[in-house]
């Protein structure tokens, strides 16, 4: 299939596997969980009983004192004692096969494009790294809420988009799922769309 280039007249073909993938939904959903799972850190830590300092000794004797049994100082019911159902670190992470992850990617992509939020460009750069430079583009793309793909990491392009908060660069290498789904829009290089279709295919 051929894709119109953005601010030219040409037409840049463009596989069909990749841009003309079906939307499924639920593996997107599956991945992007566990993208966003494997992001937490899970280090969230408490004490429990037999973790806190101290309460060694029996603080008084089992009968006869008219006073509740008590085995240690460090119960969960006194002050400083450990906690009830005390909280230790784990791991969030979810196992996602190499084949589903380049799946959902794919699937991202062709939505994308049917929706025409994707926009493919000859090139795209900044004479310099000047965020007033980049503005001035997007104002042309009429969004400014733009994630910025492109083959190679551009320098001056990420310096630019550094200051605007809805403005993201990468390149394919970098590319993830949340990102893609995050932005209005996708402007993509037509370097960065070979890579791309390399990586999926």
């Amino acid at each position: 299939m051929d894709i119109q280039l953005y601010n030219s007249s040409n037409k840049l073909n463009v596989s069909d596997a990749v841009f003309g993938a079906e939307y499924n939904e639920p593996l997107i959903h599956q991945v992007v969980t566990a993208y966003m799972a494997a992001g937490r850190a899970g280090t969230k830590a408490q004490l429990a009983k037999g973790e806190v300092r101290g309460g060694g000794k029996k603080p008084w004797k089992q009968k006869g004192t008219g006073r509740a049994r008590a085995g240690s100082i460090r119960s969960p019911l006194w002050r400083g004692g450990g906690a009830t159902f005390a909280a230790s670190p784990r791991d969030h992470s979810q196992k996602v096969n190499r084949k589903m992850y380049r799946g959902a990617i794919r699937s991202i992509v062709a939505e994308l494009a049917r929706q025409n939020h994707l926009i493919v460009a000859e090139a795209f750069t900044v004479a310099a790294a000047k965020t007033k430079g980049l503005v001035e583009q997007l104002a042309k793309l009429g969004s400014d809420d733009v994630l910025i793909v492109t083959g190679e990491l551009d320098q001056n392009l990420f310096l630019s988009a550094r200051n605007l908060p809805h403005v993201a660069v990468c390149d394919v290498e970098a590319l993830n799922p949340v990102t893609l789904l995050r932005h209005e829009k996708v402007v993509i290089t037509a370097d960065a769309v070979k890579k791309l279709e390399a990586w999926l295919q």
